[in-house]
C-alpha cells in the first residue's frame, strides 16, 4: 500500500504540473496508475495477506478494466475518459468505504480516501464535459488525496499501531 500510494501522489503530481499536455497523456498516466493498481491488489486477493480478499478483488478488477481502456483508447475524448475516470474513482471510493467495514485497521484513512474519491468522481461525471483542464486538475488531486491517505494509514498500520501492541 505504501508503494502504491507514492505511485499515487506521483501521477497526481505529474498530471497537475502538466495540464497542458494532451488528453491521451493525462489518459495513459492516469490508466497505468489504475492498471498497476489492480494487478498489485489481484495479486494480493490470490496471495497476499489481506483481510477481504473478494472487495480486493472486486476493486482489482475494476482497475484493471478501467486502466486497460485508458492506455488503449485515451484519444476517445474528453467525454470518454472522463466518464472513464469519474466512474473508477466513484466505484473504488464506494469500495473502500466499505472496506472500512469489514477491515480492521486504520478506519478512518480508509473512509477518507473513499470519501476523497468518490467525491471526486460525483464532480467528474455530474458533468463530463468539464474540460481538459478541469478534468486533469481533479483528477490529479484525487489521486493526491488518495495516495496521501493511503500512505497514512500504512503508515499508522506499521508503526503506530505494531509500536503499540505489548510484547508477547
Amino acid at each position: 500500500m505504501l508503494f502504491l500510494g507514492m505511485l499515487s501522489i506521483g501521477a497526481g503530481i505529474v498530471v497537475i504540473a502538466k495540464p497542458a499536455h494532451s488528453l491521451p497523456t493525462l489518459a495513459v498516466i492516469t490508466g497505468i496508475f489504475v492498471l498497476v493498481d489492480g494487478l498489485v491488489r489481484i495479486a494480493l486477493a490470490v496471495g497476499g495477506p489481506v483481510e477481504e480478499r473478494g472487495l480486493v478483488a472486486v476493486l482489482g478488477v475494476l482497475d484493471v478494466v478501467v486502466g486497460t481502456l485508458l492506455v488503449r483508447h485515451p484519444a476517445r475524448g474528453v467525454e470518454f475518459v472522463a466518464l472513464l475516470i469519474g466512474i473508477w474513482l466513484i466505484a473504488a471510493g464506494l469500495l473502500r468505504v466499505l472496506a472500512a467495514a469489514f477491515v480492521e485497521g486504520p478506519l478512518v484513512w480508509r473512509v477518507v480516501t473513499g470519501l476523497a474519491l468518490a467525491i471526486a468522481g460525483i464532480v467528474i461525471v455530474a458533468d463530463p464535459n468539464i474540460g481538459y483542464a478541469t478534468l486533469a486538475l481533479i483528477t490529479g488531486i484525487g489521486l493526491i488525496a488518495y495516495g496521501l491517505a493511503a500512505v497514512i494509514a500504512e503508515l499508522d498500520r506499521q508503526y503506530l499501531h505494531s509500536a503499540s501492541t505489548p510484547p508477547a
